[in-house]
């Protein structure tokens, strides 16, 4: 494993067990995206990290993580991979080199209802447990993640993405207002597409034309379902419009 753990370079990381960044997952991270050997958009990752490092009042030196990036990937050659940045409680400042998930063309994904907390909003923390629980209920259901849905019928995203459906032409996403994440993805394709930021309800899907998640990883991901009804189109027009953008814009970046 590639990694850099405090400034240093390491092939095998360890945190101390003491660390409440792993007995409580009291901490913050990012994962950036790698596109032949050059992060991207790591301006945009390391100031949502500042404002998650100031909503959990957990001090951090960000240049610090800056040249943790660069030394990690230094001599790592032109990889298309992803940097996950960890900083915990225990003070420590973890960054490793991962591979890109194996995402299949399209996605299947299956309602879970969940109630947000309002203390975290916009903070990515180490406090993933209920994300990852939702993605195993929808698999549970026989989709392939989970799309997280307040008990009253709010669409709100996937565990670890922006939804974005398409409604008679047009494009729509929640608004933050929901309490979604600020994802980096979504707010680029809201510069490159034509999309409405606007409430979406369970009855919306049930008459959406098309729907993809976005996120670092996954880019723009046609969805092929949700719970156990085909879309009528995967990947739709507005999908393969925004895959398109969104591929021309990391190209041009």
């Amino acid at each position: 494993m590639r990694a850099v753990l405090d400034g240093t370079p390491t092939e095998d990381p360890r945190v101390p067990a003491t660390d409440t960044g792993l007995l409580r997952g009291d901490g913050a991270f990012e994962v950036v995206r790698v596109y032949g050997g050059r992060p991207f958009a790591l301006d945009d990752h390391l100031a949502r990290l500042r404002r998650s490092c100031a909503g959990l009042r957990l001090e951090a030196d960000l240049e610090a993580v800056r040249g943790d990036v660069a030394t990690l990937l230094d001599g790592a050659g032109a990889v298309d991979a992803a940097v996950r940045i960890v900083l915990t409680r225990g003070g420590r400042r973890l960054v490793l080199l991962e591979d890109l998930p194996d995402w299949g063309p399209t996605i299947r994904l299956a309602c879970v209802t969940y109630a947000p907390t309002r203390l975290l909003d916009g903070i990515k923390s180490l406090s993933y447990a209920p994300n990852v629980l939702a993605t195993r209920l929808a698999r549970e259901q026989g989709a392939d993640e989970a799309l997280l849905v307040t008990p009253h019928g709010r669409v709100l995203e996937a565990p670890t993405s922006a939804v974005f459906v398409g409604l008679g032409g047009r494009l729509v996403t929640p608004p933050l207002e929901d309490h979604v994440l600020d994802s980096i993805t979504r707010r680029r394709l809201l510069g490159l597409v034509p999309c409405e930021e606007r409430p979406v309800t369970r009855e919306d899907l049930r008459r959406a034309d098309e729907a993809f998640l976005a996120s670092t990883t996954r880019e723009v991901h046609p969805v092929a379902s949700v719970d156990g009804e085909a879309l009528p189109a995967a990947p739709g027009p507005l999908t393969s419009a925004a895959a398109e953008a969104f591929r021309a814009h990391v190209a041009g970046s």
